[in-house]
């Protein structure tokens, strides 16, 4: 009786069926089970129990299903538990799956098949274009039916997911499963869960050779004790191999090099040796989408990181490798660091892709030569952003106080990691990072993370500086050439400052006399000769002269002694961190021509001017990398009795000075006294100004490599269209075009406007380092300083407005002044020198006029507006400004303005100018208005001092 209601049980699930009456997405088959019977799990699911003694009904429901019925159109899955299946029952489900298209996912789970019945069920695979996922688990199908499924596959066009688990394919079976995936573009995920790792290094490779972008998982290992052994997951291009053998690994290695679905490779953990090592050095060869490679822990040797470091010289496209937790000593470390380090100021660097490197751990043995091949890195790399070493044990305090101090001269490295590293301690260290990260101010992350001076709790003021540094404002030109290569700048400036008859001039004619005329070009000889005769005709002024020492450029920026010139010097003072120093020329006598001898006191004053000069145009500077370096130069030197008492009480003096300014500048301890006349007797101060120049070359902030090629390119532009001392910037946009492909728009598609402020940036770059006057609003580069210094400003400067116009107040209209200009600046002498006009429109010096903060527009919505110039106002032309008394309707007003720190600083010359033009503006509508009130204020600013 109780057997009868069983059959009734499944013959009500057949004629449910046959009638129609079930709406069922999925249906589960249990054979084999004590009772028979079915249940509905949810409204859309059935489970369907079949004892051993009615199994025929399994057939009899798999052919009832078989027609298209419209109640069964809805059925997506089917799942089969503990089927033995005969080749009658498969023919059966693929007659079903050929009926009803809407079936996507098959799971088998504890199923027996025969040969025959594998055969089959691939027929069903090769002709069925519906199925997408197929899953077998713990069914044995082994190394035949791993192969069948191969072959259906290889026809097969529509599934997307295989999964066999808890199974043992064998090599075979894994190596027929690689042939299918090298034929099969439509398998978008594999899992297996073999008893053997080594069916995933053929499975992997071909994933990888063929590039398909198919997710992959390989487990081995019993049920209750199973490890993940590959893992590639195409949505975020990251391999992961946690197992592996090494001629495994050497395969994969293999497959990996013309890859381009990787971008991060992970074998953290797994042994490997040099003869993988070496397989892999062809990937860093030929690879070009690997971005990211993890080998922590590997046991590699020294042997093995030699290839890797071997391949990273042809690499172009790594930016990321950890290595920590390897077996190699410092050979190792100076194998690795070779490609991103430079040897000497000729070499390039060989890889400038590479931006992390993480290497240490406790049994990597850093030694002296890994040690000096860590410093060398960092002293000459320009293009890596981070470097950790972690866990060290061998390294000591000093040597990672060494490597702080050569952070200094490193502009490119932003993070810094040194985890667990036991030498990080003593005060030493701390103060060596501090110092640092008060030179440097691109380093933005110190990890020092279970180190010795954190767990002190000493490290807390340096994150707290790192977070003042953080908060300066960068430059956003920089981010804009990131990843450019930097390299040490070519060339340094020299600024002589002093008062009249210091004897500057002479000077820089000795010292010319002291470089070989073998090495300077011939242009520069042919100025030797003719600079006497312009001397004798020309304004006097700011003077550029230019040296080559080998294959440094050396210029002399001889600051024009008149006061009249004063309020350009702010103009020419050096800013963000470009190369330069200073000499302070003071002479011993009042005036050449008599033998009146300097007091001490007078000497001070001279040379005290000059240090509150240079130290309160620091203080201004955007980025300062270092303290200006400064030498004092006493001339008239062959005409002082050596042993007189007035000259001992000046040497006291300067040395008072010195200690007054210690902490301001680096002040050269050596005075030098010379006869600016005697070529022998400036020799000194020769060889200091060449030995200064290196040293301040490799302190300050690197520039971009572009830019060093740049300033030969410009040369030769100049040299190839007559000298001339400017250019357009159409005519830049077009050498850059033509000469430089960093800066070369390539197609029309390309990005025009970030390749133009790439080209701005660029620009901007050699306006900071003194190679040419740039600025952005401006539609022109000043490619001869000198010129423009010599010719330009410093007649600018001295320009007779009221005697050739009617400007009231230091009011001039835009007309009048152009007309000016025309009149004013043009060579003296036929012939000689640049005329101003061939190269330069009098609207572009009026431009340039008002960048510089030489005049202001009264109106700029209104393009004929008044222009103010400061310097013109008859109580400021080379004297101090005093009150005008006297005047019925004039009330006068004023308040005393000084630095906190006066004794080192000072409120420039050039200040007041622009303090005037800028108090005034705020009253120019009513000035405009005719207001009389406005008028006694703007009488009353004009005269502040």
């Amino acid at each position: 009786m109780a057997s009868n209601q069983r059959f009734r049980d499944l013959q009500c699930v057949l004629r449910a069926f046959e009638t129609e009456s079930l709406s069922l997405h999925s249906i589960s088959f249990y054979l084999s089970q004590p009772v028979s019977g079915c249940y509905q799990e949810t409204e859309n699911s059935m489970n369907i129990n079949i004892s051993t003694d009615d199994l025929e009904y399994f057939s009899l429901i798999l052919i009832m299903l078989g027609p298209a019925k419209s109640t069964l159109l809805s059925l997506r899955n089917l799942e089969f538990h503990c089927v033995e299946w005969e080749l009658q029952q498969v023919q059966n489900l693929g007659e079903l799956l050929d009926s009803n298209l809407n079936i996507k996912q098959l799971v088998f789970r504890r199923n027996r098949f025969g040969e025959d019945c594998l055969s089959e069920f691939s027929d069903v695979l090769k002709r069925n274009g519906a199925i997408k996922e197929v899953m077998f688990s713990e069914s044995h199908i082994g190394t035949v039916g791993a192969t069948l499924l191969a072959f259906a596959l290889m026809v097969n066009d529509s599934l997307e997911e295989l999964q066999i688990w808890e199974d043992s394919i064998g090599s075979k079976g894994a190596e027929e499963l690689s042939k299918m995936i090298e034929a099969n573009s439509m398998l978008k995920l594999l899992t297996i869960f073999d008893s053997s790792s080594i069916t995933a290094t053929p499975l992997i490779s071909a994933v990888l050779a063929r590039n398909r972008a198919m997710e992959v998982h390989v487990w081995s290992g019993a049920s209750d004790k199973s490890s993940k052994v590959v893992e590639f997951v195409p949505q975020n291009s990251t391999l992961r191999i946690y197992k592996i053998d090494v001629s495994g690994a050497c395969r994969v290695a293999c497959a990996l090099g013309m890859n381009s679905t990787v971008t991060s490779f992970d074998m953290t953990g797994v042994h490997l040796k040099s003869r993988w090592a070496k397989e892999f050095r062809w990937v860093l060869e030929q690879n070009q989408t690997l971005k990211e490679v993890t080998l922590s822990k590997t046991c590699l040797k020294n042997k093995g990181i030699v290839y890797i470091a071997a391949g990273l010289f042809k690499n172009r496209h790594l930016e990321r490798l950890h290595l920590d937790g390897n077996w190699f000593s410092g050979v190792g470390v100076e194998h690795l660091l070779c490609p991103l380090s430079r040897f000497s100021a000729l070499q390039c660097q060989a890889n400038i892709t590479l931006r992390s490197v993480t290497f240490g751990g406790s049994r990597t043995k850093m030694g002296k030569s890994g040690f000096a091949a860590i410093l060398q890195m960092l002293t000459t790399n320009e293009t890596l952003t981070r470097l950790a070493i972690v866990d060290d044990q061998s390294m000591r305090p000093d040597d990672f106080f060494r490597i702080f101090k050569s952070l200094e001269k490193n502009a490119s490295l932003r993070c810094l990691s040194l985890q667990g590293c036991k030498g990080v301690r003593g005060e030493r260290v701390l103060q060596a990072i501090m110092e640092t990260l008060q030179i440097n101010p691109w380093i933005e992350d110190i990890d020092l993370a279970r180190t010795p001076l954190h767990n002190t709790g000493k490290a807390d003021a340096i994150y707290q500086r790192l977070g003042q540094n953080g908060k300066t404002e960068t430059e956003p030109e920089n981010d804009l050439l990131q990843d450019m290569p930097l390299t040490e700048p070519k060339s340094c400036r020299v600024f002589f400052c002093g008062q009249e008859y210091a004897g500057k001039a002479t000077l820089c004619s000795s010292i010319s006399q002291n470089f070989s005329s073998s090495k300077l070009p011939y242009i520069e000889q042919v100025k030797t000769l003719v600079n006497p005769v312009e001397q004798a005709v020309r304004t006097v002024g700011m003077k550029i002269k230019t040296f080559k020492d080998e294959d440094t450029k050396i210029s002399i920026w001889n600051l024009a002694g008149q006061h009249e010139f004063y309020s350009l010097h702010d103009l020419m003072f050096p800013g963000h961190g470009s190369a330069s120093f200073f000499l302070i020329i003071s002479s011993l006598f009042r005036k050449p021509s008599n033998r009146e001898p300097k007091t001490p006191m007078e000497i001070e004053e001279d040379l005290q001017y000059w240090l509150r000069f240079i130290v309160s145009n620091s203080k201004r500077a955007v980025q300062q990398c270092m303290l200006p370096n400064v030498a004092v130069v006493l001339t008239h030197y062959d005409k002082v009795d050596q042993t007189s008492q007035n000259l001992q009480a000046t040497v006291h003096s300067i040395q008072k000075l010195r200690d007054k300014f210690n902490g301001y500048v680096d002040f050269y301890p050596t005075v030098f006294t010379v006869d600016a006349r005697s070529s022998p007797s400036v020799s000194k101060l020769t060889h200091h100004i060449r030995k200064t120049s290196k040293t301040i070359l490799q302190r300050v902030p690197r520039v971009y490599q572009l830019c060093n090629d740049l300033i030969q390119i410009l040369s030769d532009w100049r040299s190839e269209n007559y000298n001339k001392p400017a250019m357009k910037w159409k005519e830049f946009a077009e050498l850059c075009q033509v000469k430089v492909p960093p800066l070369r728009i390539r197609s029309r598609h390309d990005n025009k406007e970030k390749i133009e402020m790439r080209r701005r940036a660029v620009a901007t770059c050699l306006h900071h380092i003194g190679e040419v006057i740039y600025f952005d609003e401006l539609g022109f580069l000043i490619l001869d300083c000198e010129w423009f210094c010599g010719e330009v400003l410093s007649q600018l400067i001295k320009l007779e407005v009221r005697r050739q116009s009617s400007a009231e107040n230091g009011f001039i209209s835009r007309k009048d002044l152009e007309k000016i200009l025309r009149g004013s600046l043009h060579s003296q002498i036929p012939g000689m020198g640049s005329k101003v006009f061939e190269n330069l429109e009098a609207n572009d010096l009026i431009k340039m006029m008002m960048k510089l903060e030489l005049c202001y527009e009264q109106d700029p919505s209104d393009p004929n507006s008044l222009l103010l110039i400061p310097s013109i106002l008859e109580e400021g032309r080379g004297r101090p400004q005093k009150w005008q008394l006297g005047g019925v309707d004039c009330l006068y007003a004023g308040r005393h303005l000084q630095c906190d720190d006066s004794s080192h600083m000072f409120l420039t010359p050039g200040f007041f100018p622009r303090l005037q033009a800028r108090t005034f503006l705020p009253f120019l509508k009513l000035l405009h208005h005719e207001n009389i009130l406005a008028r006694r204020v703007f009488r009353m600013i004009m005269s502040y001092s």
